[in-house]
């Protein structure tokens, strides 16, 4: 029987729910947007309403539904921003507290006394370090704010979700409480070795497990949705954290592939394949997704500031009016002229964790013109994802053939290029932009058999553009690296 011609994708981010609608090509043909609330109730503090997500989310789904036939549809993918907390009641579904996002610090001193006393246990178990970004101390903080929390939760009465879990109790009336390996794995509770959640871990954060989601296939059918939200029921097929459903829908699905995310900050993320590379630069170990049962692992690192930085030299600095200007500023000049920018204004992410370290600009002098510091700015982005791939392959002991980019900045052809010069390797942008929502939809799509293997995902699969290193440029790449290590050190 010949499948529908659409899957329908879910991409519950941080300030937005979009929904698109891919065809079996792999574009997209139609989409819908609907921002929602954020909440900072106290310095540090970062919340969403979980039902304002679900009725945004529910609006853009209509929204592009409401231009097809609902059996033009095949199936649904639900892609999400990772680590935010819900915990609901089973009975009413309704949340018991706001929903904690991934950005929220209130968990600090909490970690910082586990990390003490079982820092290496959750290492190897998690893949991850202690930090407020992930689920686990977020979820034992909400069950500490009512007394009769805890009691509930043991009795499986409270149940915990990332969004997409979220998501998929909403759009199955409550049938189904469930999430993938992927977010699982960014919880702080899940053993990504065993796959499956992990009684110590949970002792020590002190969660029930009755609680917690069934862990399915990050493609698979794991539900189907009701009628009145979809127009008929579809089946719920692909599963997969933000970062994790770029890196598939990059179709960086052999080991050693690699993907690049240019955003606000910039998300690395290298499939490993079949082995949890357990990192010594202090990068995380996650699971990339699970198919068929199999688990694909990766190594992640993030930069803090990237995008960041170009807005806050148009917002704070001026240097500017809009973002997009800042290549034509930065190629009116040959070279940055001797400035090193070093982008540290949230603290140093990945590999150094320092959260304290402030951002500088170096190497000013009379002759300094407005030019050298949007091109130094450029090269401090590309320097800062070089060191991170650079640390990737170190403890992967893989040499990446290409890199594959995606995100806002990756617009920029001075970026692109520089990316390729400094990390000596072909940089590739794709012509479908929207990597994240159809990772979502392949993994969907695949579940079902619109596409019958991931062999056929590669013939839809066009760059754009791929950006090749400047062989001649070498002595001016090694000259900006050692300017650049030179002054990381003396930031550190």
């Amino acid at each position: 029987m010949k499948q529908p011609p659409y899957i329908l994708a879910l991409d519950a981010g941080t300030s937005s729910s979009r929904a698109l609608l891919f065809d079996a090509h792999g574009q997209a043909v139609a989409t819908a947007q609907r921002e929602f609330t954020q909440y900072f109730p106290r310095e540090g503090w970062v919340e969403h309403d979980p039902e304002e997500i679900w009725m945004t989310q529910l609006e853009a789904m209509k929204a592009v539904m409401a231009g097809v036939n609902p059996g033009e549809v095949a199936a649904v993918g639900i892609t999400n921003q990772r680590e935010t907390t819900v915990v609901w009641e089973r009975a009413s579904g309704k949340p018991v507290h706001p929903a904690i996002v991934w950005q929220d610090k209130r968990t600090a001193s909490d970690c910082a006394e586990i990390d003490r006393h079982h820092s290496q246990l959750f290492r190897q178990r998690t893949g991850l370090l202690l930090d407020p970004y992930f689920s686990g101390t977020k979820l034992a903080w909400i069950l500490r704010q009512h007394p009769d929390h805890l009691a509930c939760a043991h009795k499986g009465d409270l149940l915990f979700g990332t969004i997409d879990t979220w998501l998929i109790w909403k759009l199955t009336g409550g049938a189904v409480h469930a999430t993938d390996a992927s977010n699982a794995s960014r919880t702080l509770m899940f053993d990504i070795h065993r796959g499956q959640w992990d009684p110590e871990l949970l002792g020590i954060l002190g969660i029930p497990e009755a609680m917690l989601p069934t862990v399915c296939d990050s493609s698979a059918v794991i539900g189907h949705t009701l009628p009145d939200y979809t127009g008929r029921s579809l089946p719920i097929a692909g599963v997969a954290g933000d970062q994790q459903a770029a890196l598939f829908g990059q179709l960086c699905i052999d080991p050693g592939s690699v993907k690049n995310t240019y955003g606000t900050g910039c998300f690395c993320m290298m499939n490993t394949g079949a082995a949890a590379h357990t990192s010594t630069h202090r990068l995380l170990t996650t699971i990339a997704w699970r198919r068929q049962g199999i688990t694909t692992y990766a190594l992640e690192g993030g930069v803090f500031v990237a995008g960041a930085l170009i807005q806050w030299l148009r917002d704070q600095m001026g240097l500017i009016e809009t973002a997009s200007e800042i290549e034509e500023l930065a190629l009116s000049v040959p070279d940055n002229g001797g400035i090193t920018i070093i982008p540290a204004l949230a603290g140093l992410g990945a590999p150094y964790w320092r959260p304290d370290a402030t951002g500088a600009i170096m190497g000013i002098t009379r002759g300094t013109q407005a030019g050298h510091i949007a091109r130094a700015a450029l090269e401090a982005i590309a320097l800062s994802s070089v060191e991170l791939i650079e640390a990737m392959q170190a403890d992967s002991r893989i040499k990446i053939p290409l890199l594959k980019v995606d995100g806002g900045a990756s617009r920029n052809n001075l970026l692109m290029q520089l990316q390729a010069d400094l990390l000596d390797t072909p940089v590739a942008r794709p012509s479908q932009t929207e990597t994240t929502a159809m990772g979502a939809a392949f993994l969907a799509g695949l579940a079902i058999g619109v596409w019958g293997s991931t062999d056929e995902l590669h013939e839809l699969q066009r760059d754009d553009r791929v950006f090749h290193p400047r062989s001649a440029d070498l002595s001016g790449r090694v000259h900006i690296r050692r300017q650049w290590d030179q002054n990381i050190k003396r930031i550190l």
